[in-house]
């Protein structure tokens, strides 16, 4: 099935071989004997083609400059079919009705059509032994092709209206479904500011006051020392809440640049940490940088948990033209010691968001500790990549 672009070419086609067949036939004819009439029959076949040739032009748009052009080229030929009658006067007629049935509202097209055909039919009628009858033909046979244009002119008209409804329809349905997933992120927003941040501000408030409790009681440092440590993941959990939050309303997400900071709120909860930028640092999608950020936080947390005393971590990023690399390697510790299980999950659903856009991640033991390995591929359009877009908040 053939598209309107597709018709509007073959069209605009046919038109332009009608054209050059008019000049063809306008050329090969012969001319009249009168040096008046032949000087006529070229101005008029030069002046009519050039006219249709201006309606075929696309850029030509102005309905008033269409009906101009198409009764121009309708009444040369009228005149042409009157000063050389075998000539292609009337198809130059025929084509000029084409054209109005196709190209003018009907408001403009039928008074036109009528001037033409008018026009057409007595020049026919002026040069025939049967002027009645010729006349008469001439109209059925401009009448038809007109009806016919003007039919399709509007069934043409019709379907554009309707493509336009159609997309109209689609835009207004991705209007809902987008406002339908705002007013849900929203919603969950809210619950995880009543729920998350409340429940760890309250925690933060407890474990100060076991902090203060066992300093006056003098228990043990070490147990002080400990109580310290929960109050300082309560309170990166609190940032961190409020981060998904933040995230949630549609915010910008965290990525690379942020990652710093994260290093900085790692060390202070007591696990040293040092990160290492080798390369150009390029724009990210929202969605790779994010996922950036998940790995090394994720990485990161289960060094602080699983590694034990002593270990330290490295981050490296590597920035190269068509990828970033992320690579979270702890050394030392005990992790036997460490004794905390594992859920498991958080390494795997950070591997299935790597997949989904493109990127990969490792992770296993290494002879010294642990490592996590994320590859993520970088846009070749920088611009597109720049634009973070809103994506979930927790892997």
């Amino acid at each position: 099935m053939r598209t309107a672009p597709d018709l509007r070419r073959l069209l605009g086609l046919a038109g332009w071989l009608t054209a050059a067949v008019v000049a063809v036939s306008a050329a090969t004819s012969g001319l009249p004997a009168a040096p008046g009439d032949r000087v006529v029959t070229v101005v008029l076949t030069v002046v009519g083609v050039a006219l249709w040739c201006l309606a075929l032009l696309p850029r030509v748009t102005d309905v008033r400059m269409l009906t101009v052009a198409m009764l121009g080229t309708g009444i040369a030929g009228a005149v042409l079919d009157l000063v050389h009658p075998s000539g292609p006067g009337f198809v130059l007629a025929y084509m000029a009705l084409s054209g109005i049935g196709l190209g003018l509202p009907r408001r403009l097209a039928v008074p036109a059509a009528v001037v033409v055909a008018a026009a057409a039919a007595g020049a026919e009628a002026a040069t025939s032994d049967h002027p009645l009858s010729a006349a008469l033909t001439l109209l059925a046979g401009a009448g038809a092709l007109f009806l016919a244009t003007l039919f399709a002119g509007a069934s043409r008209d019709a379907h554009a209206q309707a493509q336009a409804l159609l997309a109209q329809q689609a835009a207004t349905r991705a209007a809902r479904e987008e406002a339908a997933v705002l007013a849900e992120r929203g919603r969950l927003a809210r619950e995880l500011h009543d729920v998350l941040a409340h429940t760890l501000s309250g925690l933060a408030v407890q474990l100060e006051g076991a902090r203060l409790l066992a300093e006056r009681t003098g228990a043990d440092p070490r147990l002080a020392e400990q109580v310290a440590n929960a109050q300082r993941l309560a309170r990166d959990g609190m940032v961190s809440a409020k981060r998904a939050v933040a995230t949630l309303r549609g915010e910008e997400l965290p990525g690379p640049a942020q990652l710093p900071a994260l290093i900085e709120q790692t060390r202070l909860a007591g696990l040293p940490v040092t990160l290492t930028v080798s390369g150009e640092p390029r724009p990210l999608p929202g969605e790779s940088g994010l996922a950036v950020y998940r790995a090394v936080q994720e990485a990161l947390t289960n060094a602080a948990k699983y590694a034990g005393r002593g270990a330290t971590a490295a981050v490296t990023l590597t920035w190269t033209d068509t990828s970033l690399m992320a690579e979270v390697v702890d050394v030392g510790g005990n992790r036997v010691a460490a004794g905390l299980p594992s859920g498991g999950y958080g390494l795997a659903g950070l591997a299935e968001r790597a997949a989904l856009l493109g990127g990969r991640l490792d992770a296993g033991p290494t002879p010294d500790g642990w490592r996590v390995a994320l590859t993520m591929p970088i846009p070749g359009d920088a611009a597109d990549a720049a634009a973070p877009r809103p994506q979930e908040a927790f892997s």
